[in-house]
């Protein structure tokens, strides 16, 4: 990969990182300044709901990531969950990220998170589709034809008998992973400081 592919790839990366960076942020101010209309019961399901998204999430990066790690512009990878979607990292951090909105405790904003960063993360792949087929020619024009862009197809799922992955990259994965668990401990504390009366309601959300 030379050093025009390795600066575009970097750039959509980083759009990555700030789409995820926005959502987190937009559930922060939902639930600093917004109380969830539903009872403490229906609270605590949701947020506990929303744990389970975002471990999902984590865990689905990781195995992408074991997949794919530092070699997406140099060969087609289509194997593992990328036989199923074209975009699996996206896929689950659009599902982590609606377990963070999921914290504050109101389906719309579970709602709002994952329709953003579904949407978001759209425009950043057909951007990156738009390079890798100019970077990798025929055999990955094959592959848009034969996988979904986003959401999974489960019955043409297809795997290898061993992987090889890059042990950084997994790492790397994993601490990124870690910024949606501290989000959760800072939107708790949000909370705790609203009960508190420490921050003041400004609206209800459901």
């Amino acid at each position: 990969m030379n050093s025009a592919d390795a600066s575009a790839l970097a750039r959509y990366q980083r759009a990555r990182r700030v789409i995820l960076a926005i959502v987190i942020v937009l559930a922060f101010t939902m639930l600093m300044f917004g109380g969830s209309l539903h009872d403490e019961l229906m609270h605590e399901y949701i947020e506990t709901l929303g744990l389970a998204l975002v471990m999902i999430g984590i865990g689905g990066r990781l195995w992408a990531t074991l997949y794919i790690g530092g070699r997406k512009s140099a060969v087609v990878v289509s194997n593992g969950p990328y036989s199923i979607t074209r975009n699996p990292l996206y896929l689950f951090s659009s599902i982590a990220a609606a377990g963070v909105g999921a914290q504050t405790g109101s389906y719309v904003v579970t709602c709002m998170c994952i329709v953003m960063s579904v949407a978001f993360f759209q425009l950043v792949a057909r951007r990156e589709e738009r390079f890798l087929s100019a970077t990798l020619g025929d055999e990955y024009y094959t592959y848009l034809r034969r996988v979904p862009r986003f959401l999974p197809n489960p019955l043409i799922y297809r795997d290898d008998v061993e992987v090889t992955f890059n042990t950084e990259r997994v790492r790397a994965t994993f601490v990124d992973g870690l910024v949606f668990f501290a989000a959760i401990a800072v939107l708790e504390a949000i909370e705790v400081a609203q009960e508190a009366g420490t921050i003041p309601t400004l609206f209800w959300l459901f």
